[in-house]
């Protein structure tokens, strides 16, 4: 009975492809993908798998036999050796009936690709991998000719090392044998787990809202996934303690394994203990698994602790004289309190698996002296280029009425773009940083331009509160800006920009106070993709203050993919921008339902009077190694999980059985369905000869 259900199976899963175009998840021996009970370490996919962990490690030991020396081309190379995890690998690798030879590579994607614009091109995948991998020597290589071009049987590996143009007269050559176009083929391999085109007629894939599980009752303001891309991240809290934990996986029961009274490492006693204050931000070397060296952001009070005095952001280089400060209303002394960037590292010599930090900075990176109590940002992540990222407030006050943000003199407003690696000695006066002990990146906009503070690498903002790149496009750079009285917005930011604090608040002209929108007004300003009025949150809440987010880029709930969510500190909304189209920055913004799983490790407390998990303030989001979101709010962490643990609907799900053997889910209560009775006959019968196979 079961080899008839196999040979039904791949007879139904021809028809289906060839009628449809697109295909049902099928591995290479022509069984259906499980949902592993732990989930792998080498390949990173996460659901429903072709792979096991023996499969998983024999990868990883075919990837290091490989032994490649450029390091863009094997991160290449390990997605296409892992594509034999996809769950629709029987496509991607050319096996339909079972009689074919399994090809040695994935079908590259090979459809000619344009941009936003006539003048930009974006390379296919089959491209990008002849550009980055075309003179790397590659032992063992998946694109030797014989293997593709019909050998009986699949050929050994040996230990010949060979490049792509050793192998290939050209790139049209290569991407001919290798490549696939989707206009021809249902699916094809573009280096990350594979999304099926399908007609949005036939199905809706708008999510119906965002499912939580709680996993810790914390109160954490930072999240820092581990650099060795373990499922272990950092956290920390607002009076300066970090912890080492380990993130459960998804569907276990389990809560965040993190104990509380031995924290990785314990900076309290360098940081200002007060509301707005504290350490506010934390970021990890990418090479942090080898060389140990991470930093902290926070704020120190001069009074208590002198040796964290640096240079006042209200000095004479941007016509801010500190001695009228206190006629405006602040601290006790101008500048008494500063903003720090400071460097420590792990105990030991084996970083990656040291869950101590030492305590004593190893070197000031930045110091500055506020001129007022708000507004002073504080956020510092790694960017992809491994440069270090700086999230500065306008300084506070309000109206900002220095004018810092549009200042080009003043770093305050500002994101800043600062090498950490590079240091110069202090003989070289010209090139050392003038708040602290960092250089300037060469192509920072105004590296070379007298008239403008070299760290900036773009300005206008009035207090950005959590920015982040996108794991897809790395240059894609978001962040959402804290308003005054009337809009909260979000960003993308790009270099040398200016985003309009001090002329605009939002998108609406900004008058208030100062002046600055009538004599800045000429300027060539960007204005948000995203945001809400004031006036559209619970006006019983009495405040608003964007938090920003990610976008959401992993398998766990495929109807929220590549959608921005972001939220507020104190109304407790969460919203999802989608873009369209792609790259276009063109956002459509909808509030985002949300409510816990009943299965949740933590039992999510309600709202009163309502179904809401009581979030109270959304501190921030955060990503793990995954890509999974998560939720960092005054009364816990919370992380995203798969839609169909809170009745949302979601037709892209691949739904985990309850036992051994697959279910069908019936879908939830009041959910609409717009799958024709045909399509249901097809997703029943595929059902029936799935529990063959599993048999």
């Amino acid at each position: 009975m079961a080899g008839f259900a196999a040979i039904f199976f791949v007879l139904f899963h021809f028809l289906l492809v060839s009628q449809h175009s697109y295909a049902l998840p099928l591995c290479t021996d022509l069984r259906a993908p499980k949902i592993t009970k732990t989930r792998l370490k080498f390949c990173s996919y996460n659901g429903a798998t072709c792979c096991d962990s023996t499969k998983d490690l024999q990868l990883q030991k075919q990837f290091q036999a490989m032994n490649v020396s450029d390091s863009t081309c094997a991160s290449l190379l390990k997605s296409i050796l892992c594509a034999m995890c996809d769950p629709y690998a029987a496509d991607l690798f050319g096996v339909k009936t079972g009689k074919q030879q399994q090809q040695p590579a994935p079908r590259l994607c090979n459809s000619t690709q344009s941009g936003t614009s006539s003048k930009q091109f974006i390379p296919t995948f089959c491209l990008t991998v002849w550009n980055t991998c075309k003179d790397v020597p590659i032992p063992n290589s998946p694109f030797e000719p014989s293997l593709k071009c019909g050998a009986p049987g699949p050929a050994p590996f040996t230990s010949k090392s060979s490049t792509l143009t050793d192998l290939w007269q050209s790139e049209k050559t290569f991407c001919d044998v290798f490549g696939s176009s989707s206009v021809d083929d249902a699916v094809c391999f573009d280096g990350k787990p594979t999304k099926l085109q399908t007609n949005s007629s036939d199905t809706d894939v708008t999510p119906k809202g965002l499912c939580l599980e709680k996993i810790s009752n914390a109160r954490y303001i930072n999240m820092a996934p581990h650099p060795d891309g373990s499922n272990r991240a950092f956290f920390s809290d607002q009076p300066g303690k970090i912890w080492l934990g380990t993130i459960p996986e998804q569907d276990s029961g389990e809560k965040l394994g993190l104990d509380e009274s031995d924290p990785f490492v314990d900076l309290t006693d360098k940081i200002l203990q007060d509301p707005v204050f504290g350490m506010l931000g934390i970021a990890f070397h990418p090479d942090y698994a080898k060389n140990g060296r991470f930093f902290a952001s926070y704020n120190c009070d001069t009074k208590t602790l002198p040796e964290c005095a640096g240079r006042c952001a209200c000095n004479s280089d941007v016509n801010c004289d500190p001695s009228k400060l206190n006629t405006i209303g602040t601290s006790p002394k101008p500048c008494q309190y500063q903003s720090i960037i400071a460097e420590f590292t792990a105990n030991g010599s084996n970083p990656s698996s040291m869950e101590s930090g030492q305590p004593t900075e190893v070197r000031r990176v930045f110091t500055m002296g506020l001129p007022y109590t708000n507004n002073h940002g504080g956020q510092i992540l790694f960017g992809p280029d491994g440069y270090l990222y700086v999230m500065m407030g306008d300084g506070g006050g309000k109206n900002d009425p220095h004018h810092f943000s549009q200042n080009k003199k003043s770093i305050l407003g500002k994101v800043l773009r600062l090498d950490i690696d590079t240091i110069p000695s202090y003989n070289d006066i010209d090139k050392l940083g003038l708040w602290g002990n960092y250089s300037i990146p060469r192509d920072n906009p105004y590296s070379e331009d007298k008239d403008m503070a070299a760290e900036i690498w773009a300005m206008g903002f009035r207090n950005p509160w959590r920015c982040s790149f996108d794991e897809n496009r790395p240059t894609y750079f978001i962040c959402a800006d804290i308003g005054q009285d009337q809009y909260e917005e979000v960003d993308v930011v790009t270099k040398g920009e200016n985003y309009g604090w001090g002329i605009y608040e939002g998108p609406n002209p900004f008058t208030s106070g100062n002046g600055a929108h009538n004599s800045l007004v000429t300027q060539n300003l960007i204005f948000p993709v995203a945001g809400y009025n004031h006036s559209e949150i619970d006006k019983k809440i009495g405040s608003a203050a964007i938090s920003g987010g990610y976008f959401y880029r992993s398998e766990t709930d495929p109807c929220m993919s590549g959608r921005y969510l972001y939220g507020d500190l104190y109304a407790r909304n969460i919203w999802a921008a989608t873009e369209e189209p792609k790259n276009s920055e063109k956002f459509s913004i909808a509030t985002m339902p949300f409510t816990c799983g009943k299965d949740s490790p933590i039992e999510c407390d309600p709202v009163p009077n309502s179904t809401l998990p009581a979030l109270q303030n959304i501190l921030s989001f955060a990503q793990d190694n995954r890509k999974d979101v998560y939720i960092l709010a005054s009364t816990g962490v919370y992380r995203v999980v798969r839609p169909s643990r809170c009745n949302y609907a979601c037709s892209k799900e691949i739904v985990r059985p309850a036992t051994a053997s697959p279910s069908l889910s019936p879908p939830p209560s009041g959910a609409q369905s717009k799958t024709s009775h045909g399509e249901w006959f097809l997703v029943l019968l595929s059902f029936l000869i799935l529990v063959g196979l599993y048999n």
